[in-house]
């Protein structure tokens, strides 16, 4: 508070973006009498060059959404009725001390965190509230419902999750924009890639929806869901065939290249085409827009991003395309390389932030976030251990993001299940809530964070003091640590010391402090000549780590584990890429992105339309073995044949039926990471 009243207003208060995007922005926020009144990019952070997207230019109406949670609330009645009554806080934090508690006297495990990017800050994100967790011995939570396929895929080719600096993707002379819609969800990462434009340099769109980028690029190729490794296997065949390759940078700086080779070589463009849904000769000329740099000289590069690695072969699709620049030795340039994410390359203390000594002497079990459904309906067994008998939620929205969602409501439904729940607004999982607790939105506390999209460090200053009863995610955990009776001194730690804590001395924090951000020093062709932070320093198309594992060291394509064609009662694939105005399933609520939405959208191409006899703009459902939602039918040509676009991910709440799009995407797990298939769904669809 002291920090707050000591500016004079209004003033200009610097932070950073916390949402769940590569972008990262540095934020300015206007404040008139105490009251947050404008938000904007700031002009001096490089990056940001002071533009937002529009979700968070309007996080004012966020911040004093009517709707707001602003004090602690008791469920009165019945689980998913979201019928609430106000309490105090030391009340709240008391029944939940307690409950908590008794349950960890006897099973600690049956306690389970669940938490993920609602907010990607460092320190409101997993800092005081792992060393709560940790202290009381509960289930640790495998955080995968995001990335975690294609950053093994990066670890076991690159090293990690690295790549080149994506300020020079405006030098390229080629921009291959592989699983992205970037012009929605990587915005800055776009206006690089226009600049790049205007010089020549060709863009092409590898992405099964003809989304807004695809508009925007020289060429679009439409494969189908799963098949980006069967692609990347297909260009470097060609590669091979026409000798488009650097035999001195593979010879030099890769590991297992003939082995390699010799696979890539049982992938001529028509098994390739075949596989994709695409024409040969589509697979032959972006093989020799690729390769002509190789004979050129001139820098190529690759903007990967999540949607490719939501399939049983996600892991491996990253590692194949992750391998393409040793192949021409694109590395050599700034420019060339690629980038899925860059947040490896910061010197993060995670340790200080999350205390992994406090577990010392406990054995705790873990369980992956994707399956939560199957896991809260699991009895206890000698395999599973104890039933989860609370679970705490923060930064998150399981029922609404979580897959399989009817299994998800069931498990979140049962009355014997203590569920403890801290949030902005009342979500759908928030409906389930015994305990509500209001917490504070991004302008009202302190943090710092990295980014997946470049290599700042940008820090959060609070600019208006907490709405309401509103507390941050850190001062929830502390409070609740001391009714616990857990006397640790770190849970005496201010979020401004953990703010310090996060990159120890690596960082200059005076300058984040007075610029709000500061600049990673690293090389700008970081594999020009090797140098990769992988085992052997090389760029590892064989993997030791994978083959000791009893897995296949090699890369290959991964078939889906709902393969198009498999089945004839669901004939069509299905994706489920993010609306245009929402962020995940944040900003459902604001009244203003929901209605550019309009309705949940189901896109489809009008040769399957025609063969069902729907027409645009009905309401339909689509369905599959594990349930079905509605939505309206957009006949477009966004979509491709025999792949429908689920657009979401809106609030189960807001759905035409109760449901969303995760009401029939699956539990299954990719080949690395153990992450979501979210894109690897097949479905079908029919009038109402």
């Amino acid at each position: 508070m002291s920090v707050l009243a000591a500016h004079p207003s209004p003033i200009q208060v610097r932070g950073a973006c916390p949402h769940d995007c590569p972008d990262t922005c540095a934020l300015l926020t206007t404040v008139e009498n105490g009251i947050a009144v404008k938000v904007q990019g700031n002009p001096d952070h490089a990056h940001t060059g002071g533009t937002l997207c529009t979700k968070v230019s309007r996080y004012p109406e966020r911040t004093y959404h009517p709707e707001r949670i602003l004090q602690p609330l008791k469920r009165v009645g019945a689980k998913g009725a979201g019928q609430f009554e106000p309490v105090t806080w030391e009340h709240a934090l008391q029944d939940i001390a307690a409950r908590l508690s008794a349950i960890a006297a006897r099973a600690p495990q049956a306690i389970l965190p669940y938490s993920y990017a609602g907010t990607m800050g460092l320190v409101q994100g997993d800092s005081m509230s792992a060393r709560f967790f940790h202290r009381l011995g509960a289930s640790l939570l495998e955080r995968t419902i995001c990335s975690t396929a294609g950053g093994e895929g990066l670890t076991h080719t690159l090293g990690g999750k690295v790549g080149m600096g994506v300020e020079f993707f405006a030098q390229a002379k080629l921009i291959l924009i592989w699983g992205s819609n970037s012009i929605t969800s990587n915005l800055h990462f776009w206006r690089y890639a226009q600049e790049a434009k205007r010089q020549g340099a060709k863009l092409i769109c590898i992405d099964p929806r003809r989304s807004e980028t695809a508009d925007k690029c020289h060429q679009h190729l439409a494969l189908l869901p799963g098949t980006d490794g069967a692609l990347a296997l297909g260009l470097m065949h060609e590669l091979i065939r026409n000798d488009w390759l650097d035999h001195d940078y593979l010879d030099r700086y890769t590991l297992g290249w003939d082995a390699l080779r010799e696979r890539a070589l049982q992938w001529p463009p028509e098994r390739v085409a075949e596989i994709c849904g695409l024409h040969s000769e589509q697979v032959r000329e972006l093989a020799r827009d690729y390769g002509a740099c190789a004979k050129s000289r001139e820098p190529a590069a690759i903007r990967m991003n999540y949607g490719m690695q939501r399939v049983h072969g996600g892991g491996n699709a990253v590692r194949l395309v992750a391998s393409l620049p040793a192949l021409i030795g694109a590395w050599r340039h700034r420019a060339g390389g690629v980038l899925l994410s860059s947040s490896g390359r910061f010197p993060v203390d995670r340790a200080a932030l999350q205390r992994p000594d406090l577990l010392v002497g406990k054995k705790p079990r873990t369980l992956n976030m994707v399956t939560i459904g199957d896991d809260l309906l699991r009895p206890a067994s000698p395999q599973f251990g104890p039933a989860i008998e609370a679970l705490v939620v923060y930064n998150s929205n399981p029922v609404a993001v979580a897959p399989e969602s009817a299994k998800v409501v069931q498990g979140f439904a049962r009355e014997d299940l203590f569920t403890v729940v801290l949030d902005h607004f009342q979500t759908d999982t928030a409906d389930y809530a015994d305990y509500l607790l209001p917490a504070t939105t991004q302008l009202e506390h302190w943090d710092v964070h990295l980014s997946y999209g470049h290599t700042d460090v940008l820090l959060n200053r609070p600019a208006i003091a907490p709405l309401g009863q509103c507390k941050p995610n850190t001062e929830v955990f502390r409070e609740l640590a001391r009714h616990m009776g857990f006397a640790d001194d770190c849970f005496e730690q201010d979020d401004l010391a953990l703010c310090r804590a996060a990159y120890g001395q690596t960082v200059d924090f005076e300058q984040l402090l007075e610029r709000g951000f500061a600049t990673l020093e690293l090389p700008e062709a970081p594999f020009a000549q090797g140098n990769f932070p992988t085992p052997s320093g090389k760029c590892e198309f064989f993997s030791e780590r994978l083959a000791a594992a009893g897995q296949d060291g090699l890369p290959n394509h991964v078939p889906n584990h709902e393969t198009l064609g498999s089945d004839p009662v669901y004939p069509l694939a299905m994706i489920s890429p993010p609306a245009r105005n929402f962020l995940n399933s944040s900003f459902v609520n604001v009244t203003s992105l929901r209605d550019s939405e309009g309705a949940p959208l189901l896109e489809m191409h009008a040769t399957d339309a025609v063969a069902r006899g729907l027409t645009d703009g009905q309401i339909v459902r689509v369905f599959n073995q594990r349930g079905e939602y509605r939505c309206k039918l957009a006949i477009s040509q966004r979509a491709r044949p025999s792949v429908v676009n689920g657009l979401g991910v809106w609030w189960r709440k807001f759905g035409l039926a109760g449901t969303n799009v995760n009401e029939v995407t699956s539990q299954n797990l990719t080949d690395l990471g153990h992450g979501p298939t979210f894109y690897d769904c097949l479905v079908d669809v029919a009038a109402l």
